[in-house]
């Protein structure tokens, strides 16, 4: 089968490959995306983390003594604070206006922020500030050399005044920072920046924006929201949202997979009218393996293995060219990507677990579709073979 009919074998093997490379393709595009995503909105200790704000309709807001109240609920680890003003940054005579997170550096640390250069925030260093890499192209300055850089800014604080005044006087208060030192730059489009508050003097009577409660484990997460949420807090958390995230994924990978088995079947088409015309044109040949002693079963198992093999070999192939097409389209989109200024990621991800299922259901479909052919080849009767020209 497999040198007699060297050319119809290898373009029926061929054909299987595409349609195992079309699914490896589709399906690892789905896993790289869903990674990449992932991969920028969390980190270990975020997934564990929930998020508190204030309950603007009834008119609760977020003070020390409620930070320490939700500190004693059984199951929860930390309780970090931090603040989110409006800002204005300068470096060298350059200014631009900004977004500030404000907090102790676990409050930022729970933020799941990823590096671009530099490292975290140094809770013994109270000027040191991280800053987004979208500055880099205000400043005009790569993430490695924004790394060191000395900068002020001013934190425009929301007036606490009631009513008329409120309103009026909104915004006019502001907190100066001076030489904070630049330690690390995040990978982010938006212009923010993260400072530590201990380098602030943050009037007491602001409530913070924002608290994040560190629980002990997932498994306590949700009787702390609900302790929390008893409270008349808002409450959410990351976790949610990769739950989210991770269930649209497994549809859309379901749909990808589901377009590149429209190709498979078109090739197990192909695969099983391979398998017949061989039927056909080896008739004879069964019946002179019949005469001289071959079984039924032999007959049978001859044809499932030739097309059990055949399907294996095409999961071979498919898998290299599902491969091998995902990293070429990776390194021509990132390509462009640096071209234009953005950013690389890594499109395509290749499951352990999906690579090994696509070889099992390449024999599954090689012995499925060789098992029609190769019973119609065991119950022929073997003068009526010989008979055949």
């Amino acid at each position: 089968m497999f040198t007699a009919r060297s050319g119809r074998t290898a373009l029926t093997i061929f054909g299987m490959g595409i349609g195992f490379g079309a699914i490896l393709f589709l399906v690892s595009l789905g896993y790289g995306l869903q990674n990449a995503l992932l991969g920028n909105i969390t980190s270990s200790g975020a997934l564990t983390t929930l998020d508190v704000s204030p309950n603007d309709q009834e008119g609760k807001i977020l003070t020390q003594s409620v930070a320490e109240e939700i500190g004693k609920i059984d199951g929860v680890d930390s309780v970090e604070s931090g603040y989110n003003f409006g800002a204005r940054m300068k470096l060298n005579d350059t200014a631009s206006d900004s977004q500030a997170v404000i907090g102790s550096p676990g409050y930022i640390d729970l933020e799941g922020l990823k590096l671009a250069a530099g490292k975290n925030l140094d809770k013994n260093n109270p000027k040191a500030i991280l800053v987004s890499s979208a500055f880099g192209k205000i400043f005009g300055k790569s993430s490695a050399e924004l790394v060191g850089q000395k900068i002020s800014f001013s934190l425009l604080v929301p007036s606490q005044k009631t009513g008329a005044e409120k309103a009026k006087n909104q915004s006019q208060a502001t907190i100066d920072g001076q030489d904070f030192e630049i330690t690390g730059v995040t990978e982010s489009e938006e212009t923010t920046f993260w400072a530590n508050g201990a380098g602030l003097q943050i009037p007491a009577d602001i409530p913070f924006t924002k608290l994040k409660v560190k629980c002990k484990s997932s498994a306590v997460m949700t009787a702390v929201k609900d302790a929390i949420t008893q409270k008349n807090f808002s409450v959410s958390s990351l976790s949610e949202t990769v739950t989210e995230v991770n269930k649209m994924f497994r549809i859309v990978n379901i749909v990808l997979g589901l377009f590149g088995i429209v190709t498979l079947v078109v090739s197990a088409i192909g695969m099983f009218n391979t398998m017949t015309v061989a039927l056909l044109e080896r008739t004879r040949e069964i019946g002179i393996m019949r005469t001289i002693g071959a079984s039924k079963r032999d007959i049978l198992l001859m044809f499932i293995i030739e097309s059990t093999l055949m399907g294996f070999c095409g999961g071979i192939v498919g898998l290299l060219l599902g491969v091998a097409s995902g990293q070429i389209v990776n390194l021509l989109v990132n390509t462009a990507a640096k071209y234009f200024g953005g950013k690389t990621l890594s499109l395509f991800a290749y499951p352990i677990w999906f690579l090994g299922f696509i070889i099992l259901f390449s024999i599954l479909i090689g012995f499925a579709t060789g098992l029609g052919p190769a019973k119609r080849a065991s119950s022929l009767d073997p003068l009526e073979a010989l008979r055949s020209r």
